[in-house]
């Protein structure tokens, strides 16, 4: 009976290791996608509050939206425009192009909702049409601008790597135990 063969058993640490990095780089890259959206394509991103597009798009999802030109804007298409009744930014798809005093407006209304939006969205409205959503990472975008996520995702990070290094240097400076050899 020889020893365990280690090149036929896994490597439990080094795959939980390769496990653990590629998750932090995909949460990153998910991360700052949403902050700086040109790294995916789009030009601009937004956190979708309500479940008014469900089930298209949730709730807690991220839409990455594109300039486009009100031209090119159809029926179907899902825009994001600056809601003058709610001050804020609305997601909702165009169910009707209309032409009124020579300028392009938009019918919208929410997949989920039973009626259209009381309003016309004007052109100038219009922030972009959606190009892609990722659901619920609008959640972890959210919390990470809140007072507690900028605290667990930055102080106790930044807390746990400097208590690490200060315990690495100290842990150097020791003299070894069995003195020194020569």
């Amino acid at each position: 009976m020889g020893l365990p063969d280690s090149a036929s058993e896994p490597d439990w640490r080094r795959a939980g290791t390769l496990l653990g990095t590629a998750l932090f780089v995909a949460v990153v890259f998910l991360f700052v996608s949403s902050a700086v959206p040109q790294v995916v394509g789009a030009d601009e991103s937004f956190v979708v509050l309500s479940d008014s597009m469900s089930p298209a798009i949730g709730a807690g999802s991220m839409v990455y939206v594109n300039d486009v030109p009100a031209d090119r804007i159809g029926t179907d298409d899902v825009i994001t425009y600056r809601s003058t009744a709610v001050d804020s930014r609305v997601t909702h798809r165009v169910i009707e192009v209309v032409e009124r005093d020579g300028q392009r407006r938009f019918r919208t209304q929410g997949d989920a909702n039973e009626e259209p939006d009381p309003d016309l969205v004007a052109a100038n409205q219009v922030v972009g049409r959606v190009a892609f959503h990722i659901p619920l990472i609008g959640y972890g975008v959210s919390f990470a601008g809140t007072t507690a996520g900028t605290v667990l995702l930055v102080v106790v990070p930044a807390l746990v790597l400097l208590v690490t290094e200060l315990r690495d240097l100290l842990l150097s400076r020791e003299p070894d135990e069995g003195g020194e050899s020569g």
